[in-house]
């Protein structure tokens, strides 16, 4: 019975027993259904611990885009670069186990003191950056550090950002830090968003190594490069920009200055620099940030006078021959203002008013014959109203005076109203392009990286015709008299060889720390904007110079005209469009035409010279002629030099202080020497010296200057153009600086 009860007992608790493991089991496979349904466990996603344990997943890094120049040649792009540590424990297979020797001979190449490095390697840690001469290294630069076989020294390699051609448009292109985590100006950052790529990645699945498994389902997303900037620059002009704007800071040490090379045609911008400017490779030391060709504006002088003329001319209110007295004008009745020579030249023509730069011409031009209102609509047609659109970052504004008469005065010959040398470029174009404006732009396309496909392509675009083309040429005409005439104000901008057509400027600044203008010798903007050659201008350029530190007897013209000239002429030759010396003393001038006395006896040929009232000069001991310049044919005027070569030497070197170039280069060609030539205007220095021997074919240079006396600054209209002390308060007589 006993036995009966305790069987029946056990077999309650094993059947108690087997319910319970039975439910036990029922909620396990639950929960392990549960989970491999909901693949979670308290909100914890298994399925990513699983990939996050077994994938592994890399960023695939896209590349920078690359910004070129109009050849091709990179001006922006991005590098591989090198950074060296040092792993100092022990424990490592490689260390720095003799700090003293690996500081001497790594210091040197990393710009560091031998002492400091050394402290370094002293430290106890694991590795040591080895500072800002550690970074950034070259390709080559890394080379030369690892074939020194230093025990502990290592490298790590990233990308960066590199400028190949340094100081090169670099307000232009602008810079980003060199892990180009950001873009801080120029194009740079204006394109920041096509030029940056977009990184890819890959996933895989790996082993508990993390050597990749075989699957053929990895997931890879490639990376996009950025976009490449094709710009419209040259660098055979920007280079020698560069360069000579360079000279004219370490020359003159000017405040500011600007200048812009461009195609007249199709308002391409072919160079374009600033002073001060900056290496982007070393942006930490950027003095100026800004763009001055696009982002100031200035009241910029009698260049402006160029478009007041060619207002009237289109307007027929023009006669050149027209004559007025020139000396001071009367605006209103608060207001009077005087030519920048206060007493004027007298009663001379139009003409002579706008070679002389005078205010008063423009005045009367601008109130009396074509009024307030159609003056500034004008300027509104020269697009002096709006930007120009450049497709450059932070374009300034103009600021047009109009307030009344004595506004519209000033504005005709450009003072009062403020406006950007990127819109004097502008306006320039509708002159050397009888008459059609050009939009200046700088980005020539913009184009998929490692392909042909365009994703922007910019040209050539109209935006105004503001002046016939008849009109146009009668305004290159006046401004090639300005540069070539006597009595014009840009006889420095002379350029043997080829008709240079353009306008001075000679701006005052206002006092920024009493009421009204800075006084006193170079306290100006000094500029010209010029082109050629005059009748087809394939080049403009356009110069500003401010408050650059002049001699006594030095004027505005010799920074700004160092600049023009050493451009000009380089662009010229660039284009294939420069004359041989031949070509330049083969121009045709009206008068005795030149004969041929090559064979002859000199004594004949000097004779009959004199006798058409020519300058004679003579090289060699010989009795008959061998060479001669100008060469026959070539026109001359009464008393121009002709230089006669003998058949036998020695041949002297005259003295040919205050020669013009054009006549220092007949004896160049005569004699066949190579000829370098800094400066225009006159001779101020030769080498070799006058009265030494030189045989045919050595070289000669000579120094010029763009005043054949410079003791004399009564008659020189440049001078006296930028040396009067002016003050522009309307409550007073006012005489304006052009």
């Amino acid at each position: 019975m006993v036995l009966e009860i305790k069987r029946a007992v056990t077999n309650k608790r094993a059947l108690m027993l087997l319910v319970c493991f039975f439910l036990l089991f029922l909620i396990l496979c639950g929960r392990i259904a549960y989970i491999q349904a909901a693949k979670e466990v308290k909100g914890q996603d298994l399925t990513a611990i699983a990939e996050g344990r077994w994938q592994e997943s890399h960023v695939i890094e896209g590349k920078r885009g690359t910004i070129y120049d109009r050849s091709g040649d990179a001006v922006a792009e991005e590098l591989q670069s090198y950074s060296v540590f040092a792993v100092l424990s022990p424990d490592q297979l490689s260390y720095v186990e003799d700090p003293e020797e690996t500081a001497e001979q790594l210091a040197p190449l990393i710009n560091m003191e031998t002492s400091e490095l050394r402290r370094m390697l002293e430290q106890d840690r694991f590795q040591v950056e080895l500072g800002s001469g550690a970074r950034n290294l070259s390709y080559e630069k890394m080379e030369e550090i690892r074939d020194l076989e230093l025990e502990g020294i290592h490298f790590n390699k990233e990308p960066r950002r590199y400028y190949p051609k340094q100081m090169y448009a670099s307000h232009v292109i602008g810079y980003t830090e060199r892990n180009m985590a950001v873009a801080r100006m120029g194009l740079e950052r204006s394109l920041d968003e096509l030029l940056s790529p977009q990184n890819g990645s890959v996933q895989y699945q790996s082993d508990q190594k993390g050597i990749p498994l075989p699957n053929p389902n990895d997931i890879i997303t490639p990376a996009e490069d950025g976009e490449d900037v094709y710009l419209t620059l040259d660098s055979n002009i920007q280079v020698a920009l560069e360069q000579v704007m360079s000279q004219v800071a370490d020359d003159y040490s000017p405040k500011k200055m600007t200048a812009i090379v461009a195609d007249p045609k199709t308002g391409e911008i072919l160079a374009m620099s600033n002073r001060p400017s900056f290496n982007p490779n070393e942006y930490e030391s950027v003095e100026n940030y800004t763009n001055y060709a696009v982002s100031d504006r200035f009241e910029p002088g009698s260049t402006m006078k160029m478009f007041t003329v060619a207002s009237a001319i289109e307007e027929g209110v023009w006669n050149a021959e027209d004559t007025y007295e020139s000396g001071s004008y009367k605006v209103d009745s608060e207001s009077t203002i005087s030519d920048h020579r206060r007493e004027g030249w007298g009663t001379i023509t139009f003409r002579e008013g706008f070679l002389r730069s005078s205010n008063v011409a423009m005045m009367i031009l601008a109130l009396e014959r074509l009024g307030s209102d159609k003056l500034y609509d004008y300027w509104d047609r020269f697009g002096f109203f709006d930007k120009t659109g450049i497709d450059l970052p932070n374009e300034a504004d103009s600021q047009i005076a109009q307030s009344g008469r004595s506004d519209a005065a000033t504005t005709s010959f450009g003072q009062g109203s403020a406006v950007t040398p990127i819109q004097i470029v502008q306006a320039a174009t509708a002159i050397a392009n009888d008459g059609v404006m050009m939009k200046p732009y700088i980005i020539d396309s913009i184009k998929k990286h490692n392909s042909n496909e365009v994703i922007q392509q910019n040209g050539p675009v109209e935006v105004g015709q503001p002046i016939s083309k008849e009109t146009a040429a009668e305004v290159r005409k006046l401004l090639g008299e300005v540069v070539s005439e006597p009595e014009g104000t840009g006889n420095a901008y002379q350029i043997a060889g080829f008709d240079v057509a353009g306008k001075t400027g000679t701006a005052q600044i206002l006092n920024e720390n009493a009421p009204g203008y800075m006084s006193g010798h170079g306290n100006n903007i000094f500029s010209f904007m010029g082109m050629a050659p005059e009748d087809d201008p394939k080049v403009m350029v356009y110069v500003a110079v401010e408050r650059p530190q002049l001699d006594e007897l030095e004027v505005g013209s010799e920074p700004v005209s160092l600049i023009f000239n050493t451009i000009m002429q380089r662009s010229l030759d660039y284009l294939n469009i420069s004359p041989t010396i031949e070509e330049v003393m083969e121009e045709t001038q009206a008068g005795y035409k030149m004969e041929n006395f090559e064979g002859i006896s000199i004594d004949e040929a000097v004779s009959t010279l004199e006798e058409n009232g020519m300058q004679v000069l003579t090289l060699g001991d010989g009795r008959t002629v061998e060479a001669q310049q100008p060469l026959e044919g070539v026109g001359l005027l009464e008393g121009e030099k002709v230089v006669l070569r003998t058949d036998e030497g020695p041949y002297n070197l005259p003295d040919m202080s205050g020669w013009s170039s054009r006549d220092v280069l007949k004896v160049a060609a005569v004699l066949n020497l190579t000829f370098e030539q800094e400066g225009n205007g006159y001779l101020r220095n030769q080498s070799p010296a006058s009265g030494e021997d030189v045989q045919i074919g050595d070289s000669l240079y000579g120094e010029f200057s763009s005043r054949e006396d410079t003791e004399s600054e009564e008659d020189d209209p440049e001078e006296n153009e930028s040396q009067e002390d002016l003050n522009l308060d309307v409550e007073t007589e006012r005489d304006i600086s052009n």
